[in-house]
């Protein structure tokens, strides 16, 4: 059992915010993301919990790629490699000296762990043996959460979710949460849906027995 309780995820803030406080253990955070609820915050501040209100999402079907990232595609310079190498995922993913981050050493301890416990899982991109994309997020059932994404080379974040969003359909994922749109997620076909919605979807999303 979760040693923390959430509130009921509706009664979140105009922002988004619902908690304060609480811990990263992996059965807090399998319970949060059961209720469409994830952690945001940074080392000024103590843990945060969100449920945002629209909810950032990609149906699959409305994935854009376009003809320039087609052509990347096919050239297949890069190789995608899924769950080979989560915590240099996320390492990549920290590293933005210009922009600040909110995977701090507890938070990637903590999805370290959750990966290990078989609920995040991580998409890598290569390119002549080096890492230079990828992402992460966490699984349950039939719903997807993206976490984190990061490039170190043109389009190796695209490449990523690209080769994650065949892979959910393949597998029969019903929910891809982007959690919040941003100009990136949004050039690729993301939208937003009212929270509620997002919170019944989730529901019917987790019962389902899918591997990733």
């Amino acid at each position: 059992m979760p040693s923390f309780n959430f509130p009921n995820p509706s009664l979140a803030d105009p922002d988004g915010l619902l908690a304060v406080g609480g811990n990263l253990e992996p059965e807090t955070l399998l319970s949060a993301y059961q209720q469409g609820i994830f952690p945001w915050f940074d080392e000024d501040t103590p843990i945060l919990w969100w449920c945002p209100d629209p909810r950032a999402i990609l149906e699959f079907d409305n994935l854009y790629i376009s003809k320039r990232l087609a052509r990347t595609i096919r050239t297949n310079k890069f190789q995608v490699t899924f769950n080979q190498d989560f915590d240099a995922v996320v390492q990549g993913c920290t590293y933005r000296p210009e922009e600040g981050t909110w995977i701090t050493p507890e938070v990637a301890n903590a999805y370290g762990e959750f990966h290990r416990r078989g609920h995040a899982h991580s998409v890598e991109v290569w390119q002549q043996g080096v890492l230079v994309g990828g992402l992460y997020g966490v699984a349950i059932g039939g719903l997807f959460a993206g976490e984190s994404m990061f490039s170190t080379v043109s389009d190796a974040s695209k490449i990523a979710l690209v080769a994650l969003v065949s892979r959910l359909k393949e597998k029969g994922y019903q929910l891809f949460d982007l959690q919040i749109i941003n100009e990136h997620t949004s050039t690729m076909g993301a939208t937003e849906i009212p929270r509620d919605d997002y919170l019944a979807r989730v529901k019917l999303a987790i019962q389902l027995k899918i591997t990733f």
